[in-house]
Protein backbone atom coordinates (compact mmCIF):
# COMPACT_ATOMS: atom_id res chain seq x y z
CA UNK A 1 0.00 0.00 0.00
CA UNK A 2 2.66 2.22 0.61
CA UNK A 3 3.89 2.48 -2.98
CA UNK A 4 0.64 2.98 -4.08
CA UNK A 5 0.42 6.32 -1.74
CA UNK A 6 3.31 7.34 -3.56
CA UNK A 7 2.05 7.08 -6.86
CA UNK A 8 -1.54 9.09 -5.80
CA UNK A 9 0.81 11.38 -4.07
CA UNK A 10 2.48 11.93 -7.36
CA UNK A 11 -0.76 12.73 -9.18
CA UNK A 12 -3.14 14.09 -6.34
CA UNK A 13 -0.72 15.79 -4.40
CA UNK A 14 0.86 14.74 -0.59
CA UNK A 15 -1.47 16.96 0.70
CA UNK A 16 -4.47 15.03 -0.79
CA UNK A 17 -3.25 11.36 0.15
CA UNK A 18 -3.97 10.53 3.42
CA UNK A 19 -3.44 7.10 5.27
CA UNK A 20 -6.22 5.42 7.91
CA UNK A 21 -8.39 8.18 7.52
CA UNK A 22 -11.71 7.71 9.62
CA UNK A 23 -14.71 7.48 7.19
CA UNK A 24 -16.96 8.27 10.39
CA UNK A 25 -15.52 11.82 9.31
CA UNK A 26 -16.45 11.39 6.07
CA UNK A 27 -20.49 10.50 6.32
CA UNK A 28 -23.70 11.65 6.94
CA UNK A 29 -24.02 8.68 9.56
CA UNK A 30 -20.94 9.92 11.43
CA UNK A 31 -20.23 5.97 10.86
CA UNK A 32 -17.63 3.71 9.56
CA UNK A 33 -13.91 2.65 9.94
CA UNK A 34 -10.84 3.88 8.83
CA UNK A 35 -9.87 4.03 4.95
CA UNK A 36 -6.15 2.62 3.64
CA UNK A 37 -5.90 5.60 1.61
CA UNK A 38 -8.09 9.06 1.09
CA UNK A 39 -7.81 11.08 -1.55
CA UNK A 40 -9.31 14.45 -2.53
CA UNK A 41 -8.43 14.75 -6.25
CA UNK A 42 -8.04 18.86 -7.35
CA UNK A 43 -8.96 17.98 -11.27
CA UNK A 44 -10.53 16.06 -13.59
CA UNK A 45 -7.54 15.02 -14.85
CA UNK A 46 -6.38 13.98 -10.89
CA UNK A 47 -9.55 11.67 -10.84
CA UNK A 48 -8.89 9.72 -13.96
CA UNK A 49 -5.26 8.97 -12.84
CA UNK A 50 -5.93 8.17 -9.18
CA UNK A 51 -8.59 5.42 -10.73
CA UNK A 52 -5.93 4.51 -13.44
CA UNK A 53 -3.43 3.55 -10.75
CA UNK A 54 -5.95 1.98 -9.11
CA UNK A 55 -6.64 -0.30 -11.82
CA UNK A 56 -3.06 -0.73 -13.07
CA UNK A 57 -2.32 -2.20 -9.31
CA UNK A 58 -5.40 -4.12 -8.77
CA UNK A 59 -6.52 -2.32 -5.50
CA UNK A 60 -10.33 -1.87 -5.16
CA UNK A 61 -11.33 1.76 -5.40
CA UNK A 62 -14.36 3.64 -4.88
CA UNK A 63 -15.46 7.12 -5.43
CA UNK A 64 -17.34 9.39 -3.11
CA UNK A 65 -19.45 12.83 -2.37
CA UNK A 66 -20.72 13.95 0.60
CA UNK A 67 -21.09 10.22 1.81
CA UNK A 68 -25.01 11.57 2.36
CA UNK A 69 -26.47 8.09 1.46
CA UNK A 70 -23.19 5.38 2.48
CA UNK A 71 -22.84 3.72 4.96
CA UNK A 72 -19.43 2.26 5.59
CA UNK A 73 -18.21 -1.08 7.88
CA UNK A 74 -16.85 -0.89 11.02
CA UNK A 75 -13.53 -2.31 9.65
CA UNK A 76 -13.49 0.53 7.59
CA UNK A 77 -12.35 -0.62 3.81
CA UNK A 78 -9.58 -2.19 2.70
CA UNK A 79 -8.20 0.01 -0.86
CA UNK A 80 -8.36 4.01 -1.89
CA UNK A 81 -11.35 6.26 -1.46
CA UNK A 82 -11.28 8.73 -4.03
CA UNK A 83 -13.36 11.62 -2.53
CA UNK A 84 -14.91 14.25 -4.82
CA UNK A 85 -15.87 17.35 -2.60
CA UNK A 86 -13.98 20.37 -1.20
CA UNK A 87 -11.18 20.44 -4.08
CA UNK A 88 -14.15 19.86 -7.61
CA UNK A 89 -16.07 22.19 -6.07
CA UNK A 90 -16.27 25.01 -8.46
CA UNK A 91 -19.51 26.93 -9.83
CA UNK A 92 -19.87 29.56 -12.51
CA UNK A 93 -23.19 31.61 -13.68
CA UNK A 94 -23.56 32.18 -17.46
CA UNK A 95 -26.75 33.91 -17.51
CA UNK A 96 -29.73 31.59 -16.83
CA UNK A 97 -27.32 28.70 -16.88
CA UNK A 98 -25.01 27.34 -14.30
CA UNK A 99 -22.14 25.32 -14.48
CA UNK A 100 -20.76 23.26 -10.97
CA UNK A 101 -18.52 20.84 -10.55
CA UNK A 102 -19.43 17.36 -8.99
CA UNK A 103 -18.39 18.18 -5.78
CA UNK A 104 -20.43 21.66 -5.23
CA UNK A 105 -23.10 20.81 -2.55
CA UNK A 106 -26.41 21.36 -3.75
CA UNK A 107 -27.88 23.60 -1.22
CA UNK A 108 -24.47 25.93 -2.24
CA UNK A 109 -25.51 25.76 -5.66
CA UNK A 110 -29.19 26.80 -4.61
CA UNK A 111 -27.69 30.05 -2.71
CA UNK A 112 -26.23 30.71 -6.01
CA UNK A 113 -28.91 30.43 -8.01
CA UNK A 114 -30.68 32.62 -5.23
CA UNK A 115 -28.41 35.09 -5.69
CA UNK A 116 -28.74 35.66 -9.18
CA UNK A 117 -32.43 35.59 -9.24
CA UNK A 118 -32.86 31.93 -10.55
CA UNK A 119 -35.60 29.82 -9.86
CA UNK A 120 -36.13 25.75 -10.66
CA UNK A 121 -33.44 24.68 -8.29
CA UNK A 122 -35.61 25.65 -4.43
CA UNK A 123 -36.64 21.72 -4.52
CA UNK A 124 -32.19 21.19 -3.84
CA UNK A 125 -31.76 23.35 -1.88
CA UNK A 126 -32.06 21.19 1.51
CA UNK A 127 -30.39 18.04 0.18
CA UNK A 128 -27.46 17.12 1.96
CA UNK A 129 -25.35 15.97 -0.72
CA UNK A 130 -22.98 16.86 -3.77
CA UNK A 131 -24.05 17.61 -7.35
CA UNK A 132 -22.27 14.58 -8.82
CA UNK A 133 -24.18 12.21 -6.56
CA UNK A 134 -27.43 14.12 -7.15
CA UNK A 135 -27.11 13.28 -10.67
CA UNK A 136 -26.42 9.95 -10.58
CA UNK A 137 -29.42 9.73 -8.67
CA UNK A 138 -31.31 12.04 -10.47
CA UNK A 139 -32.02 12.69 -6.91
CA UNK A 140 -34.82 14.71 -5.98
CA UNK A 141 -37.81 16.66 -3.41
CA UNK A 142 -40.89 18.28 -3.00
CA UNK A 143 -41.75 17.41 -6.63
CA UNK A 144 -38.67 18.78 -8.36
CA UNK A 145 -35.76 16.47 -9.90
CA UNK A 146 -32.41 16.88 -11.25
CA UNK A 147 -33.56 15.67 -15.14
CA UNK A 148 -35.64 19.01 -14.75
CA UNK A 149 -32.51 21.30 -14.69
CA UNK A 150 -29.58 19.26 -16.15
CA UNK A 151 -28.45 20.25 -19.58
CA UNK A 152 -25.44 18.52 -19.95
CA UNK A 153 -23.06 16.37 -18.34
CA UNK A 154 -19.48 15.44 -18.14
CA UNK A 155 -18.33 12.10 -16.68
CA UNK A 156 -15.19 10.01 -16.86
CA UNK A 157 -16.09 6.79 -18.04
CA UNK A 158 -14.72 3.33 -17.21
CA UNK A 159 -12.11 3.50 -20.08
CA UNK A 160 -11.00 6.60 -18.27
CA UNK A 161 -12.58 9.14 -20.69
CA UNK A 162 -13.84 12.02 -20.26
CA UNK A 163 -16.97 13.01 -22.61
CA UNK A 164 -19.57 15.71 -22.26
CA UNK A 165 -22.96 14.28 -22.82
CA UNK A 166 -26.35 16.17 -23.37
CA UNK A 167 -28.67 15.27 -20.47
CA UNK A 168 -31.74 13.65 -22.25
CA UNK A 169 -29.55 11.14 -23.31
CA UNK A 170 -28.93 10.27 -19.51
CA UNK A 171 -32.04 8.13 -19.29
CA UNK A 172 -32.77 9.96 -15.82
CA UNK A 173 -35.56 8.30 -13.86
CA UNK A 174 -36.27 7.57 -10.40
CA UNK A 175 -33.02 7.32 -8.66
CA UNK A 176 -31.47 6.09 -11.14
CA UNK A 177 -29.60 7.34 -14.91
CA UNK A 178 -27.11 5.87 -17.38
CA UNK A 179 -23.99 7.22 -15.28
CA UNK A 180 -25.38 4.80 -12.36
CA UNK A 181 -25.75 1.50 -15.04
CA UNK A 182 -22.21 2.59 -16.53
CA UNK A 183 -20.76 3.19 -13.72
CA UNK A 184 -19.45 6.69 -15.03
CA UNK A 185 -18.15 9.47 -12.43
CA UNK A 186 -19.33 12.94 -12.52
CA UNK A 187 -16.91 15.44 -13.42
CA UNK A 188 -19.43 18.46 -13.68
CA UNK A 189 -22.61 19.40 -14.82
CA UNK A 190 -24.41 22.43 -16.65
CA UNK A 191 -27.83 23.64 -15.14
CA UNK A 192 -30.75 25.60 -16.98
CA UNK A 193 -33.13 28.06 -14.56
CA UNK A 194 -35.47 30.86 -15.97
CA UNK A 195 -35.52 34.34 -14.03
CA UNK A 196 -37.22 34.60 -10.92
CA UNK A 197 -38.26 37.06 -7.99
CA UNK A 198 -35.81 36.69 -5.54
CA UNK A 199 -38.20 37.24 -2.34
CA UNK A 200 -40.38 34.48 -3.83
CA UNK A 201 -37.78 31.65 -4.63
CA UNK A 202 -36.28 33.04 -0.87
CA UNK A 203 -39.51 32.12 0.29
CA UNK A 204 -39.80 28.57 -1.20
CA UNK A 205 -36.66 27.62 0.22
CA UNK A 206 -37.79 29.24 3.41
CA UNK A 207 -41.18 27.34 3.24
CA UNK A 208 -39.32 23.64 2.04
CA UNK A 209 -36.47 24.24 5.18
CA UNK A 210 -39.80 24.45 7.50
CA UNK A 211 -41.42 21.12 6.27
CA UNK A 212 -37.90 19.10 6.07
CA UNK A 213 -37.41 20.37 10.31
CA UNK A 214 -40.90 19.85 10.92
CA UNK A 215 -41.21 16.29 9.35
CA UNK A 216 -37.45 14.59 9.13
CA UNK A 217 -35.37 13.81 12.19
CA UNK A 218 -32.43 16.32 11.23
CA UNK A 219 -31.52 16.64 14.62
CA UNK A 220 -29.46 12.87 14.51
CA UNK A 221 -27.00 11.74 11.96
CA UNK A 222 -28.63 9.83 8.94
CA UNK A 223 -28.38 8.66 5.57
CA UNK A 224 -31.60 10.79 4.79
CA UNK A 225 -34.98 8.51 3.31
CA UNK A 226 -33.16 4.76 4.21
CA UNK A 227 -35.30 3.11 1.77
CA UNK A 228 -36.12 3.54 -1.93
CA UNK A 229 -40.32 4.34 -2.55
CA UNK A 230 -41.70 1.14 -3.17
CA UNK A 231 -44.14 1.54 -6.39
CA UNK A 232 -47.58 2.44 -5.18
CA UNK A 233 -46.36 2.77 -1.31
CA UNK A 234 -44.82 4.97 1.03
CA UNK A 235 -41.55 3.20 2.88
CA UNK A 236 -42.21 4.89 6.04
CA UNK A 237 -45.86 4.30 6.21
CA UNK A 238 -45.19 0.72 5.40
CA UNK A 239 -42.59 0.89 8.35
CA UNK A 240 -44.85 2.84 10.66
CA UNK A 241 -48.21 0.56 10.15
CA UNK A 242 -45.30 -2.60 10.73
CA UNK A 243 -45.37 -1.06 14.81
CA UNK A 244 -41.52 -0.02 13.92
CA UNK A 245 -41.45 3.38 14.84
CA UNK A 246 -38.63 3.99 17.34
CA UNK A 247 -37.48 0.54 16.78
CA UNK A 248 -33.72 0.12 18.35
CA UNK A 249 -30.70 -2.11 16.91
CA UNK A 250 -27.79 -0.89 19.26
CA UNK A 251 -27.46 2.56 18.51
CA UNK A 252 -29.42 2.36 15.25
CA UNK A 253 -33.27 3.27 15.50
CA UNK A 254 -35.84 3.93 12.94
CA UNK A 255 -36.36 7.86 13.74
CA UNK A 256 -39.78 8.33 16.11
CA UNK A 257 -40.41 11.49 13.68
CA UNK A 258 -40.24 10.32 10.70
CA UNK A 259 -40.06 5.95 9.77
CA UNK A 260 -38.19 6.34 6.55
CA UNK A 261 -35.51 7.33 8.44
CA UNK A 262 -32.97 5.15 10.03
CA UNK A 263 -31.08 7.28 12.67
CA UNK A 264 -27.84 7.40 14.71
CA UNK A 265 -29.02 8.13 18.17
CA UNK A 266 -25.69 7.69 19.82
CA UNK A 267 -22.91 5.31 18.73
CA UNK A 268 -24.26 3.11 16.57
CA UNK A 269 -22.26 0.76 14.37
CA UNK A 270 -22.23 0.26 10.64
CA UNK A 271 -23.30 -3.69 11.73
CA UNK A 272 -26.25 -1.30 13.93
CA UNK A 273 -27.43 0.03 11.50
CA UNK A 274 -27.21 -3.25 8.90
CA UNK A 275 -29.29 -5.24 11.22
CA UNK A 276 -31.82 -2.89 12.10
CA UNK A 277 -32.28 -2.51 8.00
CA UNK A 278 -33.31 -6.42 7.91
CA UNK A 279 -35.23 -6.35 10.88
CA UNK A 280 -37.58 -3.56 9.14
CA UNK A 281 -37.06 -5.57 5.93
CA UNK A 282 -38.65 -9.07 6.96
CA UNK A 283 -40.96 -7.51 8.92
CA UNK A 284 -42.77 -5.60 6.39
CA UNK A 285 -42.40 -8.28 3.99
CA UNK A 286 -44.16 -10.36 6.30
CA UNK A 287 -46.51 -7.84 7.16
CA UNK A 288 -47.58 -7.11 3.41
CA UNK A 289 -45.20 -8.66 0.98
CA UNK A 290 -43.17 -5.73 0.10
CA UNK A 291 -39.50 -6.05 -0.04
CA UNK A 292 -37.96 -2.81 1.03
CA UNK A 293 -34.82 -2.12 -1.16
CA UNK A 294 -32.26 0.37 0.85
CA UNK A 295 -31.37 3.83 -0.64
CA UNK A 296 -28.49 3.57 1.34
CA UNK A 297 -24.96 2.24 -0.43
CA UNK A 298 -23.06 -0.29 1.35
CA UNK A 299 -19.46 0.03 1.74
CA UNK A 300 -16.87 -2.63 2.47
CA UNK A 301 -17.53 -6.10 4.63
CA UNK A 302 -20.64 -6.94 6.29
CA UNK A 303 -21.62 -10.02 8.80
Amino acid sequence: MQNIYELLCGCAGRENVRQQEPMALHTTFRIGGPADLFVTPESGQAVSESIRICKETQTPYTVIGNGSNLLVCDAGYRGVIIQIGRNLNQISVNGEEIRAQAGAMLSVIAKTALAKSLTGFEFASGIPGTLGGAVVMNAGAYGGEMKDVLTEVTVLTQEGEIRTIPAEKLELGYRTSLAAKNGWIILEAVMKFQKGDAEAIRGRMEELKVQRVTKQPLDLPSAGSTFKRPEGYFAGKLIMDAGLRGFSVGGAQVSEKHCGFVVNKGGATAEDVRNLIRAVQKKVQEDTGVLLEPEVKFLGKFH
